[in-house]
């Protein structure tokens, strides 16, 4: 099997699935990645829980999780996007159909809100016991650690074209294609490795919904002590993520997949 035809046998994985249940592997994968991620943020910041203070290392592990497991489980339903950036730059590349751009945005983006609202539930009792508006907001999304726009755009926008690139380079090569369990773990310990190595400036987000909608829950939720949502830096962990993925999809498909 060459590269072109590995990248061939990805993309025809999905095809034999009807829309509906595409689009509803998006939408609970989604909300997996939420609860793992953000609720190992929850666990690390907010006060009195049994992983509180547990370290950097618990919530990369958590965000590695979230995309692993999804993509074990759904990869072969609908490509496991979990994340409008990557769908908007197969998209813009030509490798995924605009037609179902739309459906496949609107289950990520209630997948993450659901995902978050179970976040909440799960550990409403220690957000009324935290009354640092920074832990809150963590747990919810993200923001530059130096108070910096132009790192915040930086660190997005590289962290979101190596995530783009390794993951179709895992799945699409011949190896990746010939076993897909294989690759979808692998794709787990590149978002591990990212949220460990790059995601000190900003969390990292890497993806539109997972900052977008929880973002609008924090503004929405009665939380004490909350703090400000931020809605005036939050177009950047939307805009940069779409604009990597963009740019790492062409390099993947350029070099790889031609």
């Amino acid at each position: 099997m060459n590269i072109r035809q590995g990248y061939e046998l990805w993309k025809s994985r999905t095809v034999q699935y009807p829309l509906i249940t595409q689009l509803a592997a998006e939408f609970i994968g989604t909300a997996m990645l939420m609860v793992f991620g953000n609720g190992a943020v929850a666990n690390v910041e907010l006060a009195n829980t049994k992983g509180h203070r547990a370290g950097w290392l618990n919530i990369a592990m958590g965000y590695g999780f979230g995309v692993m497991f999804p993509v074990l489980m759904f990869g072969s339903i609908s490509g496991t996007h979990i994340n409008p950036a990557m769908t908007i730059a197969q998209a813009v590349n030509g490798m995924f159909s605009w037609s179902l751009v739309l459906p496949y945005i609107i289950a990520q983006l209630l997948g993450a809100a659901v995902g978050q609202l179970i976040v909440f539930v799960t550990y409403y009792p220690h957000y009324r016991d935290t009354d640092d508006a920074n832990a809150i907001f963590a747990s919810f999304c993200t923001t530059d650690a130096s108070n910096s726009r132009m790192n915040y755009f930086l660190n997005e926008f590289f962290g979101t074209l190596m995530l783009v690139l390794g993951a179709l380079c895992c799945l699409t090569l011949p190896w990746g294609a010939k076993d897909p369990a294989a690759a979808s773990i692998v794709v787990g310990f590149i978002v591990w490795g990212l949220v460990a190595s790059m995601g000190g400036p900003t969390g990292p987000g890497l993806n539109p919904a997972r900052d977008l909608m929880p973002r609008i829950l924090h503004q929405l939720l009665p939380i004490s002590h909350k703090g400000s949502s931020r809605w005036n830096e939050a177009w950047i962990p939307v805009v940069a993520p779409i604009l990597g993925a963009i740019v790492g999809v062409f390099i993947f498909k350029m070099l790889f997949a031609a």
